[in-house]
Formats: structure tokens, sequence, C-alpha cells
């Protein structure tokens, strides 16, 4: 009988030529494939491509048989359907999910592997570096650590599938993605996994993971609806709410939500929706706010944020637009014209855009951040905000 692999890597792929070559030449040439022969399995789903990696995949598979497994999922509506068709094929004793863009670092597998079986862990984290430009949060990559978790790290910052994870643990809990979610369905699949470990790694001292930032930047431009990533946003705060341990554990994750996400969908990208897809919006993100962000927490996000959800949640969808406009000139570039309405957006008042940059430029950062932190500040920024959403 053939022994188990050490490690099943999971690549789910749609049109990711050239970056594909990359990809799988990387596998071929993992270190843990010279310790023995069968220690590493690769399932490939292409999901209908049409730009030559479905050929791309054969191609490999037919090089490397004892490496390659390729499946066929044409037209799956998105990369979960490929990743749980990957999963009924996989025997190793740890899973590992990497993009068709990615490549591993030539000793990845092997180190994480090695620090899953010394820390008895069920999931690790392999540094993740960017590649073209591509930016990639270092704060979970300070150190190395056989235990880390949600309240004394940056782990709740770092939800993506891109990790190793032991199969026993996904077999034993029947952990699959979402299907029915378009957006951030591999994030409820990891939070569900890392709260049900025993322990979580991270290595930190190699670079395991390169994060591709591809020359059109297709593959890190958020295409989705906006109501579908709130979805997204919904589920992974479910998982949360069953399952994390209520106070500090539970805090962080609402607080990555609260703090990143939802506020995200409150940008400037909401001024191109038209009123009714605005309005549904709102609705959701109060939703969200009333089942999971309790006042105490609501007063500790920043005041910007705490604003805009705020008018959302009131429905006070003319007074978001204002607000988002205001806030603007202060921090993005020019606005698109909001749908459905006839008059340019009004970027704020250009004596209060050149304060702004007079005080960035006169006041060095550190006393800037001091002052964010006291409570006169706040209130001050937060009255202006706040007069701003009433006009």
């Amino acid at each position: 009988m053939t022994a188990q692999p050490e490690v099943t890597v999971v690549v789910a792929c749609y049109n990711a030529m050239p970056y594909l070559t990359a990809c799988l030449d990387s596998l071929v040439g993992q270190s843990i494939c010279r310790q023995r022969l069968g220690a590493l399995q690769v399932v490939a789903v292409d999901d209908g491509s049409t730009d030559g990696s479905g050929a791309e995949l054969r191609r490999y598979e037919e090089q490397h048989p004892e490496l390659f497994t390729v499946l066929s999922q044409p037209n799956s509506g998105g990369p979960a359907a490929p990743g749980n068709k990957a999963l009924a094929k996989a025997r190793g004793r740890f899973l590992f999910f990497l993009g068709a863009d990615d490549w591993l670092g030539e000793e990845a597998l092997e180190r994480l592997v090695a620090l899953a079986d010394r820390a008895e862990s069920d999931v690790v984290l392999g540094k993740m570096v960017g590649v073209g430009g591509r930016q990639v949060p270092q704060g979970i990559f300070e150190q190395t650590r056989e235990r880390i978790s949600f309240t004394d790290s940056a782990l709740a910052w770092a939800l993506s599938d891109t990790k190793l994870f032991r199969r026993e643990l996904v077999e034993r809990h029947g952990l699959r993605k979402r299907e029915d979610l378009p957006a951030y369905s591999d994030q409820p699949f990891t939070l569900e996994a890392c709260l049900r470990s025993r322990r979580i790694s991270v290595l930190a001292d190699y670079d395991c993971y390169y994060a591709v930032l591809r020359r059109d930047h297709g593959n890190v431009t958020v295409r989705s609806r906006h109501e579908d990533r709130l979805r997204g946003v919904a589920a992974m705060l479910e998982v949360a709410e069953r399952l994390a341990d209520p106070g500090p554990e539970l805090a962080a994750l609402r607080g990555r939500a609260f703090s990143w996400e939802i506020p995200r969908l409150l940008q400037t990208e909401f001024l191109t929706l038209a009123e009714p897809a605005q309005r549904r919006l709102c609705a959701g993100v109060a939703r969200l706010i009333e089942r999971h962000c309790p006042p105490p927490e609501f007063e500790k996000l920043a005041v910007r944020d705490r604003l805009r959800l705020d008018l959302a949640r009131r429905g006070r969808v003319a007074a978001l637009r204002r607000l988002i406009r205001y806030q603007a000139a202060y921090w993005e570039s020019a606005l698109p014209r909001t749908t459905g309405e006839t008059s340019a957006p009004a970027p704020g008042p250009p004596e209060l855009t050149l304060t702004v940059q007079l005080w960035r430029g006169l006041v060095p950062a550190q006393l800037r951040r001091r002052l964010r932190r006291t409570p006169a500040w706040r209130g001050m920024v937060e009255r202006a905000y706040a007069k701003w959403g009433e006009r």
C-alpha cells in the first residue's frame, strides 16, 4: 500500500497564466519531495480556465504523475467549490492551500510540517512575503512561536486559508468552505479550524509563501458586490459567536470585522452604488452591529469608522454619502459621481483640505498619533465629522 503523503497541497485555478507555471515549479522543487517519494501530493482543480491554465496543469500531471492529480470543476462559481472537490481527494496528514498565482519557498512545506509535528499544532502559519508590489501585513510574522492565539498576536488579521492545516482536524469536524459565499469563503473555514485547534503556531524565520501581485492587479482587486462581501463577514462573525471564548478572544474577532472589513464597504466605492443598493447595504450593516457589536465595543472603534457605521445603522444614507465625501477630502483621492445623483460630489471646503495638508507636513507623526489617543482631540474630530454629516 502506498505510504500516506506528509502534506496535500490544494491549488484552485482559474485563468492563472503565466503565473501558474512558477506556482507548479515551486511544488515540484519542494525539499520535502527529496525526503521520501510520495511525501507530497498536489491536487489541482481547474475552474473552467480559458487562458491555457488547464493545459498547463495537464502537462505537469503528465510529467509528474506521482505528484499531481488534476481535476476539472468548470464554471463552479467560485474557488470554494474547487477547494472542496480537492479535499475529497486529499490523503496527506496535512493540508496546504496555495493560490495559483503564488509560489512557495523551496523548504516551506518541510519546515511547516516539522514545526507542526514538534509543537503538536493543528494550524501553522508560514511567513508570507509580497512579490511585484503586493502588500502583505507582517505583524503576525514578528517571530517564530509554537503557540499563538487571537489575544496575543495579530492572528485575527490573518484569516486567509494559505496555511498548513492538520487534515485530521478538518475531517473530524467536517470543515468545508462555504460554497454559497461569493466572497471571503475561506474566512469562516480558517476561523473555525483555528478555534477548534489544539494549538496554532507561526513560522517567521523562513519565507514560506510568495504572494504575487499580477500586473493588472486582478488578483487583489475586490470585484465582488458589496452585499456579497457583507455576507462573507457575517458568516465569519457567526463562527466567532459560536466558537470563540467570550471576552478578549471574541472581542478581537469582532474588532477585525468592525474596524476593517465593514468600514471598507462604506468608503468611496459606496458612492458608485445605486441608492437601493446603498440602502440594502446600510440595513445589512445595521443588523450586524445589532447582533455582534455591543455598545462598549462600538465606542472603542476609531472615530471616522464609528461615524460611518452609526449613519449606516440609522439608515441616514444621504448623510453617509456626505460624510464619505468629507472624509475623502482628508484621506482619499477624487471621487466618482454617485449613481442617481445630479450634482458632482462635494469634497469639502478647500481651506480644510489645505489645513490638513499643512498639519501633516508640520506636525511629527508620533505627536499626531499621541493626540489621536486623547479624549479631547477625539471629541473635537468627532464633532467636526458629525457636523458635516448633518449638512
